[in-house]
């Protein structure tokens, strides 16, 4: 750090941003669960400040050490003071803004004697039931967005999708509430009192086989079909987010094969999987034998469970959430104090406080796979 450093405000700012990485098996069960962490620092102070934050999680601090895992640390960064005293970092910063750690949560539970306890504290601001095969032929599938239960409607909404504001503190900085969601964008929200959800999309791969999806019905938001990439996108704005009410959100699709049911419907294929109707003079009913005198077939039905059978390679096996959650974290790590230390720091005018402000962002960016 230069020596003649001068701000005309002085401001400390301390932004913890997640990605999450979550795999969920078809009854919800998580099968894996990682957040990836990083602490963006800002420090816009005259001189040499020598600083320490402190972090803390919703199990306290003894609960941190097993809860951060694989962290990095900004040359800057004191690490004998960090073994000595897990979740404090002190250190002295560059001029303006840097990465001064990073981090891997594991949100699983790691003995299975409490899954129970934990497995329920691994709570997602929105959910994702996928179902398939529906329908006479089986060609629809159905998928369903249950919010957390906690979200409540805040606000009116403004156009754009800009930061929120830092949470301000003098001496100490609260942390995220966990139980406490609302969404959309507000001017009072996105901070750790009130975590907004933002930029929700659901993103569904289809098989190989899929040609085209001949309805695509939602409740809410925009569903469109990339046929290039055999990809379905589901996004809803924010404006919707915020009008959220008890009824979950509903997207039901029906899917086409390559082949049209009605080419295959006509006549029936022999063990190679070619038609068996009459080509070239050929007629199947002279060597095929009659059928026997027992229950007579139906033809209706077994056309149907054919159809049947032939879409269920035509289902999704998965599917994917995006979305971002300003003012939550679901490591539940959070900043419990930034401390300016006046007898170490150098070059600070007198009676001095900076600004300090702190910031809690979770992202996932195709993150959570929902698997069916």
């Amino acid at each position: 750090r230069r020596s003649n450093v001068r701000h005309t405000s002085n401001e400390l700012y301390a932004d913890l941003i997640e990605s999450l990485s979550i795999t969920l098996a078809p009854s919800g069960r998580p099968l894996a669960a990682f957040a990836h962490g990083t602490i963006v620092f800002t420090a816009k102070v005259s001189g040499i400040p020598d600083i320490v934050v402190t972090l803390t999680s919703s199990g306290g601090k003894h609960a941190l050490t097993g809860l951060v895992d694989l962290p990095v640390f900004h040359p800057c960064v004191r690490l004998a003071r960090w073994k000595e005293q897990p979740g404090v970092l002190s250190f002295v910063p560059p001029d303006g803004r840097f990465t001064l750690a990073g981090y891997e949560v594991d949100l699983l539970p790691l003995t299975e004697a409490t899954l129970s306890s934990q497995q329920q504290q691994l709570k997602l601001p929105v959910s994702l039931d996928i179902k398939t095969g529906l329908g006479p032929t089986g060609s629809d599938f159905e998928l369903r967005l249950t919010f957390n239960k906690s979200f409540t409607s805040t606000g009116s909404v403004q156009p754009g999708l800009g930061r929120s504001s830092h949470t301000p503190t003098s001496s100490s900085v609260s942390g995220p509430s966990l139980t406490s969601f609302a969404t959309g964008a507000s001017t009072t929200t996105g901070n750790s009192s009130s975590p907004t959800l933002h930029d929700l999309r659901v993103t569904v791969p289809l098989p190989p086989a899929v040609r085209n999806l001949s309805e695509i019905r939602p409740s809410k938001g925009d569903a469109n079909f990339h046929a290039a990439e055999r990809v379905l996108e589901w996004s809803i704005n924010n404006k919707e987010l915020s009008q959220l009410g008890s009824a979950p959100f509903v997207l039901r699709c029906t899917v086409v094969g390559d082949l049209d049911s009605d080419e295959t419907a006509d006549g029936a294929e022999d063990e190679m999987g070619f038609s068996t109707q009459s080509y070239h003079g050929y007629d199947p009913s002279v060597t095929q034998p009659p059928p026997s005198s027992g229950t007579p077939a139906d033809p209706g039905g077994d056309a149907a469970q054919k159809q049947q059978q032939q879409n269920k390679v035509l289902m999704p096996t998965s599917a994917s959430l995006s979305f971002s959650v300003r003012g939550w974290l679901a490591s539940g790590l959070r900043v419990e104090s930034i401390v300016l230390d006046t007898r170490k720091s150098r070059g600070i005018g007198e009676g001095v406080k900076p600004y300090k402000g702190v910031k809690y962002l979770t992202v996932s960016k195709e993150g959570v796979e929902v698997r069916c």
